[in-house]
């Protein structure tokens, strides 16, 4: 827990730093997370340590008990409420923070932050390294997770990073690429077709409609 935690904080305070180079419209672009921008993103991350189970039950009724329309309505009312330097302040505020939203795994956190670091860089060009071992343990975190969806879109495939010495899955059916890809295909997200190869990732551009 205290790797996971290490990890976790220097994954924030690294994320706040990409949103402190930020010119003020990149703020507005939109992001890899289907219909939010890059401010969204980022009012999202404040809500990692700061949803309690009083606020999520509060929000999960407003949202007629869907929790994508709940982190919906969380995201853009944050966005708008605070600045530009008031969510990178509540970002580094509790970047060391081992709270975690009701429900949230140890690991949660940490694949929150680098997925959606991923999120913010790529639609604005701009390269965000990811460390590979926090990045492996959150990719092995989503990939057997029943929440992200991945047994599904894994099934009968093998994942193989080109960038570490890792591998995982049963398939015939290959899937190479960088560990920063296969985590945002571990997510749901198209865009992490783009540094990968192998049969299996021709079936997972036709998944996620590609």
């Amino acid at each position: 827990m205290s790797e996971v935690m290490a990890w976790t904080e220097a994954e924030r305070l690294s994320f706040a730093d990409l949103l402190e180079d930020l010119e003020e419209h990149e703020w507005s672009v939109d992001s890899l997370c289907a219909g939010w921008t890059v401010r969204e993103v980022a009012a999202h991350l404040t809500m990692s340590t700061r949803l309690t189970l009083g606020l999520a039950i509060r929000g999960a009724i407003r949202a007629g008990g869907s929790f994508d329309r709940m982190e919906n309505r969380f995201a853009k009312e944050r966005a708008v409420r605070f600045t530009s330097a008031e969510l990178i302040a509540q970002i580094r505020e509790t970047a060391a923070s081992p709270r975690r939203a009701p429900g949230a795994k140890p690991l949660d956190p940490l694949l929150d932050a680098l997925v959606h670091g991923q999120d913010i860089a790529r639609p604005l060009g701009r390269q965000r390294a990811v460390p590979v071992e926090p990045a492996l343990a959150a990719l092995e975190h989503a990939r057997t997770s029943a929440f992200y969806g991945a047994r599904k879109r894994f099934r009968g495939l093998r994942l193989v990073a080109t960038d570490a010495d890792w591998a995982a899955g049963g398939g015939v059916e290959e899937v190479r690429g960088p560990v920063s890809d296969l985590l945002l295909l571990a997510t749901g997200r198209p865009a992490g077709l783009t540094g990968t190869s192998g049969p299996g990732a021709d079936r997972l551009a036709a998944q996620l409609k590609v």
